[in-house]
């Protein structure tokens, strides 16, 4: 008659998934840390009280859908015939339809751009 063997302790598996929750917090702790904090006696400058103005060439699309270039109303064929080949830039005003600012772009990229650049106001917030 054969006896069974003693029995075999098994292990614990939780061991290996601390190890790579530990190794996993280290390197976030590591890549959270390659950019350095700006410096606490850093004073930002103060724009609030500076007039917003769009750059000269580029489209700019009112709140109502209706575009202008340097002032004048235009719409995307009048533009394109004369800006000519290079990338386009919209400046969109920040209430306007999202429906309205893509039928724009894919009106422009029809008639030419190459590109389309939104250009908006970055924040450090």
């Amino acid at each position: 008659m054969i006896r069974p063997g003693p029995p075999r302790w098994k292990r614990d598996s939780t061991i290996p998934m601390i190890n790579v929750v530990f190794l996993m917090l280290i390197f976030f702790l590591i890549a959270g840390t390659v950019a350095p904090p700006l410096d606490p006696g850093l004073e930002l400058v103060d724009t609030s009280g500076l007039e917003g103005r769009e750059p000269p060439d580029a489209l700019v699309l009112r709140q109502d859908g209706t575009l202008s270039f340097r002032g004048d109303p235009t719409d995307p064929t009048a533009f394109m015939a004369s800006h000519g080949t290079g990338p386009v830039r919209i400046v969109p005003d920040r209430d306007v339809p999202g429906s309205r600012l893509i039928e724009v772009t894919g009106t422009l990229r029809r008639l030419g751009a190459p590109s389309v650049f939104l250009v908006t106001v970055r924040s450090l917030e």
